[in-house]
């Protein structure tokens, strides 16, 4: 059964995405609720996985970020992450009325940003009975101090001082691309890895992604700490899979938050970097993840 298109509205607002029925499905079936991350939209291989974990007998629900993509949503291209946290849980409120949902049996995906994301929702949201948290953003005061030299850190804060102040004068946000050539160029995600992804997937599946977003997106990303909440996650099983050699959400400071949550869990590393995990290193990321929802979801 073929992919449909949905929309769903998150408290005045138009969300929009794909659902995935699960295959072979007779009832009601346990549904996996997924949405990408930084500035990334669905088209960036979310098909994949959503494909995957239905052919595996569980429905997929995958949805573009407020202000980005298919969805509606102003500022465009600003990424408040609690605002997705809050979207996830609408999805979830949605993923429960349709038919083909068991509301007892939901899921949540996230990779990157939203892996963050995921940490909090399954934290707060008991309606999630398992997360799977896929190279994960847990900190990002320590994640902006891994990617920005501390003598530019001053200068950052010069910009979102200067942006606040032009913004409450009405003028419109200042931006910054999300990744740029020269690692060392102002940018969101400033690692060689990240441009060459962003730009390739960009032209090759994805023409709606766009290279900027707010630069309070950026302040907002340094404010924001879902390991806080990882700790609150259990008894909701987490399934954690950080990339040996991460440098954009660095290994060492997703395995730091995953010693401070609670069983049940497993940690299982990715090979390669980040985003590895999307493109040859895609059966190694999908295949732990779907057994990860069928062994906690199943009636």
């Amino acid at each position: 059964m073929a992919r449909r298109d949905i929309e769903f509205n998150a408290e005045g607002v138009t969300l929009r995405g794909w659902f995935y029925p699960a295959e072979g499905a007779t009832g009601p079936a346990p549904t996996i609720v997924m949405a990408h991350g930084y500035s990334a939209v669905k088209e960036m291989y979310l098909d994949r996985y959503a494909e995957h974990f239905a052919a595996g007998g569980l429905n997929a629900l995958v949805f573009d970020n407020r202000n980005f993509g298919a969805s509606d949503g102003e500022p465009r291209q600003e990424i408040d992450p609690w605002a997705q946290v809050r979207d996830y849980r609408h999805a979830i409120t949605y993923a429960t009325t349709l038919p083909e949902t068991d509301g007892n049996r939901i899921g949540v995906w996230g990779s990157s940003y939203s892996g963050g994301h995921v940490l909090v929702v399954a934290a707060i949201d008991r309606r999630v009975k398992a997360v799977v948290s896929q190279v994960p953003l847990v900190s990002g005061h320590d994640n902006l101090r891994a990617l920005v030299r501390a003598d530019f850190l001053d200068g950052f804060r010069e910009m979102f001082d200067a942006d606040r102040l032009a913004r409450f004068q009405g003028d419109p946000p200042a931006m910054v691309p999300v990744v740029a050539e020269d690692p060392l160029a102002p940018s969101a995600l400033p690692t060689p890895d990240s441009w060459q992804w962003f730009t390739e997937t960009g032209k090759t599946r994805a023409p709606s992604w766009k290279n900027e977003v707010t630069l309070r997106s950026v302040e907002m990303l340094a404010e924001y700490e879902p390991a806080s909440y990882i700790a609150h996650i259990a008894p909701t099983p987490l399934l954690m899979l950080p990339a040996r050699n991460d440098v954009l959400t660095p290994t060492e400071l997703a395995i730091g938050a995953y010693e401070k949550a609670r069983e049940p869990k497993r940690l299982q590393l990715l090979p390669g970097g980040h985003f590895d995990a999307y493109v040859k290193g895609f059966d190694v990321s999908s295949g732990p993840a779907r057994d990860w929802f069928l062994e906690h979801l199943a009636p």
